[in-house]
């Protein structure tokens, strides 16, 4: 299961970027996305995030 970004959560803090070992997670447009074929459902987005904006899909 991947994960998305809730963008009405997403503080566009970009904590999440770096963590991800795959590349899968970009700056979208006023909030961070997640490309779910790139996604290894690792969930090491999922421990940094501030506001708990990443959720599963």
């Amino acid at each position: 299961m991947t994960h998305v970004i809730i963008a009405d959560d997403c503080l566009s803090c970009g904590a999440c970027e770096p963590e991800c070992p795959e590349g899968a997670i970009s700056e979208g447009d006023g909030f961070f996305v997640i490309d779910a074929t790139l996604c290894a459902d690792c969930g090491a987005c999922v421990d940094v995030c501030p506001n708990e904006a990443i959720r599963p899909a």
